[in-house]
């Protein structure tokens, strides 16, 4: 990993004992003035994201009436997720990393603007929807690794894990608040108002990106980096696989989002505010798990952490299609799930950052954010077509079970994942 940090990174206050923490490490927001804004640009952009998210599942499920319908959504993003993330990585190690995440944050933008405007004019034309959200994916997916791969350049090794804490609370911070505020605004002046909201979110995360210095790979490899690249230094990392491989197991089996509107309609009453709370629940338990999240400095385990956290989430997921009509013990099941995740996410982003060197760093997020924002996706057109064999409720349980069937696989399968530790790392 690269040592050439900014000045204000290098001189950074020493760390607070950990011992004595307990909430989350704030350090690299007070060393860094760049990652402060990008943070902050990000936890906005993160907020208008997921009103879009919410709005643009409840358009489909009442132009449609239908839980397949709104899961294929999903399935609409996945292939420009896959596809230009791969891609996205490979530019990110060609070329400026601060252009790329200047051009992916405007195209963002636009999208939600085109979004705005079919509400607004009520063209009620699902394609359209489907179209902007393979948009969507497609610039998210270009963008997001460069923006990823520039913050061990911003930051000494030492605060990554921090860093990472406060990249999963700034995420969750959106997922939490977006959804919420979305499912109000939705009820009450339409889906255009919160892509009017999303839209002008983004102006935050320009205005950091802008500031950023020029971002180019510090590798002289830059212009012969390729795709197969990335997957053959993955191919010698066993321990990153099956970190990838856990995430896959608990987003594509164990997240039930698409189902959200179908579960609000025949369990809840079927309010828009009641999307918005289901969708809000494990990013609050997220939130919750990043706010306190200064004991994981502590932790060396993070393979055991990693498998212990993805099969909490699995657990929790088939508890909460247990539930029934309990809308807030489903709230507090999501929410330990949501909680289980964020453990989960700053060991596997921690672990990525410190395999991967700065020229190879942008082709490993690529397939990272393939991973992380493809398998939802894929998520919710499985939940979609079980809910749509079945019933929602046995697709949820079944979901949440066979994460947890993964997770012991992966275990029975890759033992030393267990015995990884930070302190002597063999990715």
């Amino acid at each position: 990993m690269s040592t050439n940090h900014p000045t204000n990174a290098t001189l950074a206050p020493p760390p607070t004992p950990p011992r004595r923490r307990v909430l989350a490490d704030l350090t690299p927001l007070r060393s860094s003035a760049d990652y402060r804004r990008i943070w902050f640009g990000q936890s906005v952009s993160s907020i208008g994201q997921q009103m879009t998210a919410v709005a643009v599942a409840v358009q489909v499920y009442a132009l449609t009436g239908s839980a397949f319908a709104t899961g294929l959504v999903g399935l609409c993003s996945l292939f420009p997720l896959v596809g230009f993330g791969l891609y996205g990585g490979v530019i990110a190690d060609r070329t400026d990393r601060r252009k790329l995440g200047l051009i992916g944050s405007a195209g963002l933008a636009v999208v939600s603007a085109v979004l705005a405007a079919q509400a607004l004019f009520d063209l009620r034309q699902v394609g359209v929807l489907y179209a902007c959200v393979a948009l969507q994916g497609a610039f998210f997916a270009i963008s997001s690794p460069a923006r990823a791969s520039m913050i061990p350049r911003l930051l000494p090794a030492e605060q990554l894990p921090a860093a990472n804490a406060l990249n999963t609370m700034s995420m969750n911070l959106g997922m939490t608040v977006g959804p919420m505020l979305g499912g109000v605004l939705i009820g009450a002046f339409g889906a255009q108002s919160a892509y009017l909201v999303d839209t002008i979110a983004f102006t935050a995360v320009l205005h950091a990106m802008w500031r950023l210095p020029a971002m180019r790979p510090l590798g002289t490899s830059g212009a012969r980096a390729s795709v197969l690249d990335g997957l053959r230094f993955l191919k010698q990392q066993p321990n990153l696989r099956v970190s990838f491989l856990a995430d896959l197991a608990a987003m594509v089996f164990g997240l039930p989002r698409s189902l959200f509107p179908a579960l609000a309609a025949s369990h809840y009453g079927g309010h828009a505010g009641i999307v918005g709370l289901l969708v809000a629940a494990p990013a609050v338990g997220a939130l919750a798990g990043a706010l306190f999240s200064g004991w994981i400095s502590r932790i060396h385990r993070h393979g055991l952490a990693i498998l212990a956290s993805v099969a909490a989430w699995g657990l929790s997921i088939a508890a909460f299609g247990l539930t029934g009509g309990h809308l807030w013990l489903g709230l507090l099941l999501l929410a330990v799930a949501g909680c289980s995740d964020t453990v989960s996410m700053v060991f596997r982003n921690t672990m990525l950052q410190v395999a991967a060197p700065d020229e190879m760093r942008g082709r490993l997020q690529g397939i990272f954010i393939v991973v992380v924002a493809g398998g939802p996706r894929l998520g919710d057109f499985e939940s979609g077509t079980v809910a749509a064999l079945t019933t929602p409720t046995i697709s949820v349980i079944t979901g949440g079970l066979a994460c947890l069937a993964c997770v012991l696989l992966l275990a029975a399968r890759r033992p030393a994942f267990l015995r990884y530790d930070s302190r002597h790392p063999t990715p």
